[in-house]
């Protein structure tokens, strides 16, 4: 059922997507300790929590009840009395044990198991939300281990924490038990127990930064194996193997201190507080074995209190483990809190204009930029162009000028510093971020593949393309010729982004991916840079039919490619220089033949490695 938190808009908890999501989010209040901010979910799964508790509460009765029983059998046999009384109970017990103990372990798991759920789903959905900022400054490694590792570490207090706290209530009634039976005999029983707090508290001092610190190792570790594996080329091809195992090396070995060190303030601690309460078990035999001798007490009694004190060890035996959860959890919840408190620097507008049935037409204006994580010098700088609805237009400079990031910018990847973009007449931050990227797409030079099939991968905008717009996309981008000489056609699986294809290949199906999803503004970011210029032309050929309905942006080095443009932008210094045709630039414009000269030269290479690809 609904929870509370998501239901009601007073409730202080993060604002939910459209999009499939889990019962609550966390409270966004940040001056909260980590257990209120998470409990919003946790409180959305009372139903389970709540079922799965009674059980243990009668559960834990019987296990009480279980060596008074046994004590008063005792007694029966020693006064010649009937036990079958006695005996009947413990079998009840005993079933009624088992069946409330399975109903109580597999309720808290199920609910720590959705606590677990949500969580990772809201880490993956806020995730999605962050702007490219965020990524611009994180390490993939570091999120995974957070929407793993850290995830796991609170679901698994989740699971352990109440069967713990429930061997407590154990303690607690078998010591109010034990008061009844014989308060002078509790009182020497329970001696010990002061000694243990004391311990508990030593070590719930020391757990916390150690285990903050392990899993902060953790993902170092897990960033540089997530590393290696997506640049295994690299590392293979520079011989840097050995390097790279001694750098997980050192990391591991920091990880292994972090480890040893929390291993060793469980070592010092949690055996002194597993054997302080058997202490009181000797306690107990030297006193109340007096007292039995003299018949101030019965040996019913005395087995039944004997076995209360063991009881009393299995609560603090578990202390050492709980405590170590809880400070895993609470450092694990700081870690996930980082990345759930994150706000996306680019977000819807509250009330956006609608983008129904765009021509095209775009309008930079005065636009300034540059990156967070750069020097501050602006990449764009008083940037001004239109391009008319339908118009193809090739942007060309040098290697840094600003490109690529035009198409980043229009297509919101970013926010301009100063100035404004428009689509349309309309500022692209007056719009949906939705509507917009539907309208604006992006394909680049170097694009991922997801680990599916290839018509997954083509029909990703628009998953619900039928096979035969997946097949005229595909011919149209010039792939039809290497995808039919694939075993499975279409349905053939291209390996973690796209690695088993070509660099060719993978432009292909990633400009097939862009055609299918029908834009009514294509930015080709040097997207056919490692096809061979023969294929390039039947692309091209493609495109003179398609792009008559749509507005294309060439971001482009080589010459086959500027031909397409009906003109062409020449920048330089983060702003536009010249323009006009083609054959108009190379005349007048040294800058403009300069990098043609160098591209085509960077190109011819390329092409006589791309061959028939």
């Amino acid at each position: 059922m609904p929870a509370a938190a998501a239901d009601d808009p007073a409730d202080n908890t993060y604002h939910q997507s459209r999009y499939a999501r889990p019962r609550a989010a966390i409270d966004s209040d940040r001056d909260l300790g980590w257990m209120r901010r998470v409990w919003p979910i946790v409180r959305s799964h009372r139903s389970v929590f709540s079922a799965a508790i009674l059980a243990g509460f009668i559960a834990t009765a019987l296990s009480v009840a279980v060596p008074i029983t046994v004590g008063r059998g005792i007694d029966a046999i020693d006064a010649g009395d009937s036990v079958a009384p006695f005996v009947i109970a413990l079998a009840v017990f005993a079933v009624a044990r088992f069946g409330l103990g399975y109903m109580f372990r597999f309720g808290l798991f199920r609910a720590a198991h959705n606590i677990e759920s949500d969580l990772r789903n809201l880490v993956f959905e806020r995730l999605t939300e962050l702007s490219f900022t965020y990524w611009d400054r994180t390490q993939s490694g570091q999120v995974i281990s957070r929407a793993n590792t850290d995830v796991r570490s609170i679901q698994l207090l989740f699971a352990f924490g109440p069967m713990i706290a429930m061997q407590f209530v154990l303690l607690t009634w078998a010591v109010i038990a034990m008061v009844i039976i014989d308060l002078p005999l509790t009182l020497v029983a329970v001696t010990p127990l002061p000694f243990v707090y004391l311990v508990g508290v030593r070590l719930r001092s020391q757990l916390f930064p150690l285990s903050w610190v392990v899993q902060a190792r953790q993902a170092d570790v897990a960033t540089i194996v997530d590393e290696n594996i997506q640049g295994a080329r690299v590392v293979k091809a520079f011989s840097q193997e050995q390097n790279q195992v001694q750098h997980l090396a050192r990391s591991a070995r920091s990880l292994r201190w972090a480890g040893t060190e929390l291993a060793d303030a469980r070592a010092r601690n949690a055996p002194l507080m597993e054997a302080l309460p058997r202490l009181g078990l000797a306690f107990v035999l030297l006193y109340g074995g007096t007292r039995a001798v003299d018949g101030s007490i019965q040996i019913g009694e005395l087995v039944t209190f004997s076995t209360f004190v063991l009881m009393l060890a299995t609560p603090f035996r578990l202390v050492g483990f709980i405590l170590v959860q809880w400070q895993r959890a609470a450092a694990a919840a700081v870690r996930i809190f980082e990345i759930l408190d994150e706000v996306p620097e680019i977000v819807d507008p509250s009330d956006p204009t609608p983008l129904s049935a765009p021509d095209g037409r775009i309008v930079f204006d005065s636009v300034k930029f540059s990156y967070a994580t750069g020097d501050g010098a602006h990449i764009l700088n008083d940037l001004s162009f239109e391009i008319e609805a339908g118009e193809t237009v090739a942007i060309v400079g040098r290697t840094g000028s600003g490109k690529s990031t035009i198409a980043r910018l229009l297509a919101r990847f970013y926010d301009v510093d100063e100035g404004r973009i428009e689509i349309d007449g309309l500022d692209v931050r007056e719009l949906s971020l939705s509507d917009l990227r539907q309208e604006v797409t992006i394909a680049a030079d170097d694009p991922f593949l997801f680990a599916t099939t290839i018509r997954d991968n083509i029909a990703f905008a628009r998953p619900d393309s039928s096979d035969a717009t997946v097949a005229s996309a595909i011919a149209d981008a010039a792939a039809d010729s290497f995808v039919a000489d694939l075993p499975l056609g279409i349905q053939t699986q291209v390996g973690e982004r796209g690695l088993t294809l070509s660099g060719g290949q993978r432009q292909r199906l990633a400009l097939a991916r862009t055609l299918l999803a029908d834009p009514s503004v294509m930015v080709l970011d040097d997207a056919t840079s490692a096809v061979d210029v023969g294929v390039e032309q039947r692309i091209h050929t493609a495109l003179k039919i398609r792009r008559t309905r749509r507005t294309t942006i060439l971001i482009a080095h080589r010459l086959s490619t500027i031909a397409l443009a009906d003109r062409v932008l020449l920048i330089d210094g983060g702003r536009v220089v010249a323009g006009g045709h083609h054959h108009e630039l190379l005349r007048s414009e040294p800058l403009y033949a300069a990098i043609l000269a160098d591209a085509d030269h960077e190109s011819s290479a390329s092409d006589h490695g791309e061959g028939a690809t």
